[in-house]
């Protein structure tokens, strides 16, 4: 079972890193809006791999069969090792390559919002973002809440493929 999660942990952190690098070379341009869903895209192709860890475990290594909570259980590090490695990129990209990336999004939500929504609203929320960035807009908090992301998304993932593979032995 390490093997598998090792193997299939590690191909769900280096497609998340690539796909993040593609972006960062070939889409910067793009609007924050499109940039969110392509990265949300990106970590569901990168959480695939708990599907087929699964099946892996459960048809090679396994004889065939595995249960709902083992299968459960290998989804769910492959989930985490890709959140790590989801993680760190986060970091590094906050902190190293573009250390403005909160300011940044600040202002570019600002502007969409105050095209979007009435005088009042807009001020109400723009003062309730301004907060929340400055109290949660820290590369580490961000890079945390990256890693939950990803973890809460591949536990759904996991859950699903794990009612699917499970397999009772022959």
């Amino acid at each position: 079972m390490r093997k598998t999660v090792l193997r299939y942990g590690i191909y769900g952190l280096l497609t998340s890193a690539m796909l993040f690098l593609i972006a960062f070379l070939f889409l910067k341009e793009l609007d924050y809006g499109l940039q969110e869903v392509l990265g949300y895209l990106s970590m569901f192709i990168a959480l695939s791999f708990i599907f087929f860890g699964i099946k892996h475990y459960r048809d090679q290594e396994n004889n065939g069969a595995v249960s709902f909570g083992k299968a459960l259980l290998i989804g769910l590090l492959i989930a985490v090792l890709t959140g790590i490695g989801v993680a760190i990129v986060d970091y590094i990209y906050t902190t190293v390559i573009n250390p403005d990336f909160a300011s940044e999004y600040l202002t570019k939500s600002l502007e969409t919002m105050k095209a979007s929504m009435p005088i009042e609203e807009f001020e109400r929320q723009k003062a309730l973002l301004e907060q929340q960035m400055k109290d949660f807009g820290g590369s580490g908090f961000m890079a945390f809440i990256m890693f939950v992301t990803v973890v809460v998304i591949g536990f759904i993932i996991s859950l699903i493929s794990a009612f699917i593979l499970q397999r009772k032995p022959k």
